[in-house]
């Protein structure tokens, strides 16, 4: 990456942790190989012009985030806003600790839709010269169910079913309630911490597997799906680069998956189990960072995990 072309923005100071002595403040932006990037955590990342903040840019935005959210978590629980009753009479009727976590996940999705119903209608009647004012009652009853919502959301799995993903379920909400520009900027730190879990991932792989005989020559692959998953992460699907950036993290993530490890012929029962559970952290890995990198947000209990079996393979296989 070439030198910045600009001075850095001056900033008195950055959130806590962010930055240390002699970093830029978090939230600073430079022009770098032609592109505005903002700075946070060690990553520049890449910006885009938010759109006016408007109640039709809100309405897109929300409808974006929400089938954005139902795209990464659990199955099952995107219910019509008009099924509401139903899901909340489900809700609160069940008894068994499990079935209703997920009736609340449930609950939570019929929210999500309801606030869309009624903020597309508002937009609409806004279109047709209706004026709409910020303390109306059905804009009140909006905010009321996308909080609702992410109280509920709290409790629900990401897809892949190993964590969590509350940061998701806040942004709708986040969107209600900011202007669409301060929610742009709150999107890129969220990304620069998916793109530390990307790069401890990838450190943690290549810090077990590369030194061991069988597993030689895996650190460039994984550099290079790591690499590939951060660019993927800052890129929106709207960008004229998508199609590279797209092709170029799906291709990395297929060479990481069709590594083959040079297991000793003969090999003994301890080869290979290390043989196999090394490519099972592999797969982990890669899964992991595929899931990080679509989400655009970090999975620190996930990351953590991830280092933990690392850390176990280390000890089981010295």
């Amino acid at each position: 990456m070439n030198e910045p072309q600009t001075e850095m923005a001056p900033e008195a100071a950055c959130e806590a942790g962010c930055s240390t002595p002699g970093e830029p403040a978090c939230g600073a932006k430079q022009i770098i190989d032609g592109v505005e990037r903002v700075y946070y955590y060690g990553y520049w990342i890449k910006t885009y012009e938010a759109p006016a903040s408007t109640l039709d840019a809100k309405k897109r935005l929300i409808e974006a985030l929400t089938r954005r959210l139902f795209n990464h978590v659990e199955h099952g629980i995107n219910i019509p806003g008009r099924r509401l009753g139903e899901a909340r009479t489900a809700y609160d009727t069940e008894a068994d600790p499990d079935m209703k976590r997920v009736k609340g996940a449930m609950l939570a999705g019929a929210l999500f839709n309801r606030a869309t119903d009624i903020f597309t209608k508002l937009v609409d009647l806004q279109a047709m010269g209706v004026e709409i004012a910020t303390d109306n009652a059905l804009m009140r009853e909006c905010g009321r169910c996308l909080q609702e919502a992410l109280q509920l959301g709290r409790s629900v799995l990401h897809r892949s079913g190993e964590e969590g993903i509350d940061e998701l379920w806040g942004e709708p909400f986040k969107a209600f309630t900011i202007p669409v520009e301060a929610f742009y900027e709150s999107r890129y730190n969220k990304i620069a911490l998916a793109m530390r879990d990307i790069d401890a991932i990838a450190g943690s792989l290549i810090g077990t597997l590369d030194s061991r005989p069988m597993f030689h020559g895996i650190a460039p692959i994984v550099r290079a799906f790591a690499d590939a998953g951060r660019i993927k992460s800052e890129v929106l699907r709207t960008d004229a680069d998508i199609f590279d950036v797209w092709a170029r993290f799906t291709v990395a993530g297929e060479r990481l998956a069709d590594f083959e490890p040079d297991r000793p012929q003969p090999a003994s029962e301890h080869e290979i189990l290390e043989c196999e559970h090394g490519v099972r952290l592999i797969r982990m890995a890669r899964n992991l960072i595929s899931d990080i990198t679509r989400a655009r947000v970090s999975m620190p209990k996930s990351a953590a995990d991830f280092e933990n079996r690392c850390q176990t393979f280390a000890r089981r296989y010295a």
